[in-house]
């Protein structure tokens, strides 16, 4: 069988509460890291939507 005909295993998707004694730890340990990237995009978008707050409330905000 070619590389390319083998089947591809599934992307691993972490469910909140899911069960983890079955997973391997090196399973775990790309789970965390998944999580951990998904944590700093998150962390960047939050910071962007509190600039664009911070920039509208300058332009429309109370004057005083």
């Amino acid at each position: 069988m070619i590389a390319e005909e083998e089947p591809r295993k599934p992307a691993t998707v972490h469910q909140i509460g899911c069960d983890l004694s079955a997973i391997s730890a090196d399973e775990l340990h790309h789970r965390i890291a998944q999580l951990e990237d998904e944590i700093g995009r998150i962390r960047a978008e939050i910071i962007r939507k509190d600039a664009s707050r911070k920039a509208a409330d300058s332009l429309f905000g109370p004057k005083v």
